[in-house]
């Protein structure tokens, strides 16, 4: 298997990736970045963005992405195509196998594969992708202002989700799955005493209808039941809030991670239990999941990436 050896290898293509390799271009690390298979990551699959700093007017989330993409090109980053399929973090150099056929020897490596949203596997959630769909309520609500909406789910996400969205719109409907929330006590009581917030207990969302975009959910109530009941609920907006799924499982065997896969970090910095390995953005990040907090940890994650290299320069 053929093998290449870098100082720094960037895993993943969204915010956190493309950042990280703009500030070790600049650092003349000559960065080798991977995309993935998601090329520019979540964003690219949301028309508009209109909350990252210094594009007043807002701009689609392919072209913020391309921006990105040049501009570490343009200190030196080796962008490629090609999936991580296996890690190997035993010790230095770390080994990186890409799409089963090639071995990446890094010196140091950073982690920004990104976080997966989960959806119910509804062929009408592809096709209202960026027409109706979101999975991300503080990226998209302000499109929804003074609208009504659904968001789907039954924990504190959803809870968190709907509140905020209550905000905005006009009415928001929470379609919960069980006969009761999943949420803690307080994010329970923060729903049910929002009079905008409207809980349909025991409600799976089956589909969604409109010409140009999300008009309306296809609802059944009590599924499976006696008394099972199909409707139909006029919505402008359908938001999934039933998880994301963190890209962390080929490094699982030598990373901490929660419960849920996200990677663990030392306090306040992108470095993991493993010197020279860092994780930036959404695969390390259950709270924020942003673009500018994504891009920010980039950053930190090139910075110390210099900074493992110089040290480790000084002790030879």
């Amino acid at each position: 298997m053929e093998t290449e050896k870098t100082k720094c290898l960037i895993i993943g293509s969204g915010p956190a990736g493309y950042t990280a390799a703009i500030y070790a271009g600049r650092a003349n690390l000559s960065p080798i970045l991977y995309s993935g298979m998601q090329p520019g990551g979540q964003l690219t699959i949301t028309t508009e963005v209109e909350n990252f700093p210094g594009y007043p007017s807002g701009i689609g989330g392919v072209e913020l992405m391309e921006d990105l993409r040049k501009q570490a090109e343009r200190f030196g980053a080796d962008i490629r195509n090609g999936v991580a399929t296996m890690a190997d973090f035993s010790k230095a150099p770390y080994k990186i196998t890409i799409d089963d056929e090639k071995v990446i020897e890094a010196q140091t490596v950073i982690i920004a594969t990104g976080a997966t949203a989960k959806y119910l596997g509804l062929e009408d959630e592809k096709k209202y992708a960026g027409m109706g769909v979101s999975a991300c309520a503080t990226c998209d609500g302000f499109f929804y202002r003074k609208k009504v909406v659904a968001v789907v789910g039954g924990g504190d996400t959803a809870c968190e989700e709907a509140s905020y969205l209550a905000g905005l719109a006009s009415k928001v409907y929470l379609i919960v799955r069980k006969p009761y929330l999943r949420a803690s006590k307080v994010m329970q009581a923060r729903v049910m005493n929002n009079e905008k917030i409207e809980i349909l207990f025991e409600h799976n969302a089956v589909g969604l209808f409109g010409e140009n975009g999300v008009e309306g959910v296809h609802l059944v109530k009590r599924m499976g039941e006696a008394d099972e009941e199909r409707y139909d609920l006029a919505i402008d907006g359908f938001f999934l809030a039933i998880g994301h799924k963190p890209n962390s499982d080929i490094f699982k065997e030598y990373l901490e991670t929660d419960e849920v896969g996200y990677i663990m970090t030392k306090p306040g910095t992108p470095c993991t239990k493993i010197p020279g390995v860092f994780a930036a953005g959404d695969v390390a990040d259950p709270h924020y999941r942003q673009a500018i907090t994504a891009a920010a940890s980039g950053c930190q994650a090139a910075i110390e990436v210099e900074r493992y290299l110089a040290n480790l320069a000084n002790l030879l």
